[in-house]
């Protein structure tokens, strides 16, 4: 494990550990929804342990490579420019390189609370010459277009002069996840490269399949104190990478003070003239790091005043990463996100993997957004609805009704999941069935009414997210199939979320019949957009109904397979995960543990065995399980029972117990799901799993999956976790009720949540619910506390004893 120490605001790494550099930099990524940037050095290039990486939200492009004989084409999250490009060397002396010097002290800090990276070295060069260098990078959170970065230099044993090299550099690639580097991977065109005035350059590039242009402006400039030290500069134009050479008298002991203020604009971008025009021109009427400094502070401030959730009496570590992770989600979708019509990556902005696509993880990242930015979950879902038209192409190809939303998604909503994929294990391509991931459009119709629960969007509603749920709901009816043996709806040929089963076992047919986690959410979603309907005003609902072509008829129909969809079970109570699920073998989990150690991606060490996952009782993550994470057991109560089966809540221990000791958590995502679940039934192993989830990306757990980018749904899970399951949050029947049940290791939880447009300020303790109604809306909110609904007003504060 990595040294680091955290406080309740900052992680510091203390000591410069360069294998563990990947993982930093992915950690230390600053961003603000619009791009984001690793948290690599200034002054080195990609390659070693290093990877500087900037991405723009939603910036993609495809290209085609030739694979085992196969033209595969992948459309990927875009490497643009390096603008942090920035080193010093003394005279007759060589370039700063970490890797090439005697390193004498080193800090290295992420500072959630601001928003800023910093570090300090203090070095020795080949030639005895001793520094040190301190740091300041900030990518602004208030004015999308800018960065910042603030150098102070310090020669400690040395006079002489001393150049400093200001560069953006257009010659990157993308290299980030070693498995693609296979892959075409030169995505961008150089179209520009020039100085403005006397201090700053400029770089501008374009995708060279999507056509996205981007122009970076830098202006570099060298202090003492606050005064302007004269320099000699040097232009230097290198294929692709523009810079500045900056001469300046260094004296020992007297600090020089070095700004690089950078501009960023893209093609895509709103009233803009063009991205050069507009780059140059805010570069140079920007302020200086100080102020710059302090705006982007003031809006940090802001947004924790809304977002902090403040666990008094915990301890240090945790109360850290619950706020890491909130710095994160913050950072991939802030309101400079609202608009811009992209979407939130399972992955952040903060690395290459998953290529930076769409995947499910909205319906674990939502729940936070939906109580303190709604304005942002609009936004993301509205993504899903502008590519809408895609997703019913997609379902008509595939010989289905209604939309069907691809498992992974990208610039414009086809699919984009892979073919093959390689088995680092073995070093073989194998087929990729992921895309029959359907269930991606359960969580989709799940989001858009649990958005509309929080916020009472009816416009929202009415215009888009009716239109959305009634065209999935469409795509789910036309996806069952009726077996007239059982009198049931079945589902064939699909994956749950659970990946390690693709097919069965005795056949090379991608797909499983009768995933009950799927099969149950579509009782749900049917039921649900019917439900929709009637919310819907007259006008609004006939207009619908008209456009959509949905009469008495389907609509009959879709209520007919929720009551009668098939849901299997085996053994007393157990749900199946898939029908045929109980033929399969018992693992040898113990066995195989003694063997690898870290058996989380079993699929792979099969594979590489020559063996295969889909022979086993053995999940990667929780797919049953889903269902008592989404739903209350008061929900599931009546949904089965309106499918027609028996459903008593104490059967939901042992199916909890039973697919707990058959996964293996090869998902970042499943241990916070069965902390969701144990959290009333064994609160110890329910924070056992929760620290484990919490600690998954900041150990990195999996062993190299974090430095490709972040787990933003686990992220998003664990603080959700405190959000609404620890408190018992629970919206139901315009009611927002609260049913506590703190683990040993909280004893107090505070934070405000914005409920259809009212703050509320709330605190849970062992003894005591306080809710504060601070302000919002004319009308009283209702919150409800065992069995009691109580109308609150603006200004009042109640208390609810805990037995």
């Amino acid at each position: 494990m990595a040294e680091r120490t955290t406080h309740d605001w900052q992680l510091i790494y203390p000591t410069w550990e360069p294998e563990q550099q990947g993982l930093r930099e992915a950690l230390c990524t600053l961003g603000n929804g619009y791009i984001a940037t690793r948290g690599a050095f200034e002054e080195v290039n990609a390659g070693g342990p290093h990877y500087p990486g900037t991405y723009l939200a939603g910036g993609y492009n495809r290209l085609e490579t030739n694979i085992a004989g196969r033209v595969l084409e992948n459309e990927d999250l875009v490497n643009f420019p390096n603008w942090l490009s920035l080193n010093f060397r003394p005279q007759d002396g060589d370039w700063f390189d970490i890797d090439a010097v005697d390193v004498l002290d080193f800090s290295y800090c992420l500072d959630v609370k601001c928003g800023v990276l910093e570090r300090q070295v203090r070095f020795r060069d080949a030639n005895e010459r001793e520094f040190t260098l301190t740091s300041r990078r900030i990518v602004h959170q208030e004015n999308p277009h800018l960065a910042a970065i603030e150098w102070r230099l310090v020669a400690h044993n040395w006079s002489g002069e001393i150049e400093i090299r200001s560069a953006l550099d257009g010659t990157v690639s993308n290299q980030n996840v070693e498995r693609y580097r296979q892959l075409n991977s030169k995505h961008l065109d150089i179209l520009e490269t020039g100085y403005d005035g006397e201090d700053a350059i400029f770089l501008s590039v374009c995708t060279n399949q999507s056509h996205i242009r981007m122009t970076q402006a830098a202006r570099t400039q060298v202090f003492e104190g606050d005064v302007v030290v004269p320099t000699q500069r040097e232009r230097r134009d290198e294929n692709g990478r523009i810079a500045q050479h900056l001469f300046v008298p260094c004296q020992q002991q007297k600090e020089l003070r070095v700004e690089k203020i950078v501009a960023i604009y893209t093609s895509r971008d709103f009233a803009i003239s063009e991205p050069g025009v507009e780059a140059r021109k805010t570069v140079r009427r920007a302020s200086g790091f100080a102020d710059l400094w302090r705006s982007h502070q003031l809006k940090w401030r802001h947004l924790w005043s809304i977002a902090d959730i403040n666990l008094e009496n915990s301890d240090i570590e945790t109360q850290f990463i619950l706020r890491l992770h909130i710095f994160h989600l913050l950072q991939s979708t802030s309101t400079n996100t609202i608009d811009r019509d992209v979407g939130v990556p399972s992955r952040g902005w903060h690395g290459e993997a998953y290529r930076g696509h769409i995947l499910w993880d909205e319906l674990f990242i939502f729940p936070f957004l939906n109580l303190r930015l709604p304005e942002l979950t609009r936004s993301l879902l509205m993504y899903r609805y502008r590519r809408l038209t895609e997703a019913r192409h997609l379902a008509c190809t595939a010989g289905y009704k209604g939309a069907m939303f691809p498992w992974q998604s990208g610039s414009d909503g086809r699919e984009e999941s892979q073919v093959l994929h390689l088995n680092p294990r073995s070093g073989r391509w194998i087929p990729d069935n992921s895309n029959l991931q359907r269930h991606v459009n359960a969580a989709i119709a799940y989001n858009v009414w649990r958005y509309y629960q929080a916020t009472n969007d009816m416009e929202f509603l009415s215009y888009y997210g009716a239109e959305l749920l009634l065209e999935l709901a469409r795509f789910w009816a036309s996806i069952t199939m009726y077996n007239a043996d059982r009198d049931r709806y079945e589902i064939r040929g699909i994956m749950g979320p659970d990946e390690f089963h693709t097919h069965y076992p005795d056949t090379d047919t991608p797909g499983l019949n009768n995933n009950a986690y799927t099969n149950v959410m579509t009782a749900w979603i049917l039921r649900c957009a019917s439900g929709v309907l009637q919310l819907l005003d007259e006008k609004r609902r006939e207009e619908l109904t008209e456009v959509l072509g949905i009469g008495d008829e389907e609509l009959v129909r879709w209520e007919e397979i929720s009551r009668k969809m098939f849901v299997p079970f085996h053994e007393e109570g157990i749900i199946s995960q898939f029908e045929g699920y109980e033929n399969l073998k018992e693992f040898d989990w113990e066995g195989y543990r003694e063997k690898y150690g870290d058996i989380q991606r079993l699929d792979r060490i099969l594979e590489a065995e020559d063996d295969d996952a889909n022979c086993y009782k053995a999940s990667k993550q929780a797919d049953v399980l889903m269902l008592f994470y989404l739903f209350s057991s008061e929900t599931l109560q009546d949904l089965f029972e309106y499918m027609g089966y028996p459903f008593d809540a104490e059967t939901i221990p042992r199916n909890i117990n039973y697919y707990m000791q058959r996964t293996s958590h090869g998902s970042t995502l499943s241990r916070m799901v069965h902390s969701w679940v144990l959290s009333r039934s064994d609160r110890e192993k329910a924070w056992k799993f929760f620290t484990e989830a919490l600690h998954s990306d900041i150990d990195d757990v999996q062993g190299g999956t974090t430095p490709e980018g972040i787990h933003l749904g686990a992220m998003a899970g664990t603080v959700d976790l405190m959000q609404r399951c620890y408190t018992g949050l629970d919206i139901r029947d315009q009611v927002l009720w609260f049913n506590p049940s703190l683990p040993r290791e909280l004893s107090d939880i505070r934070l405000r949540l914005r409920y259809r447009g009212h703050w509320l300020s709330l605190r849970f303790t062992d003894e005591k619910i306080t809710v504060s109604f601070d302000r919002g809306w004319s009308q009283p909110v209702c919150v409800g506390f065992q069995g009691e609904v109580y109308e609150m007003v603006q200004g009042e504060t109640r208390e609810f004893k805990l037995a």
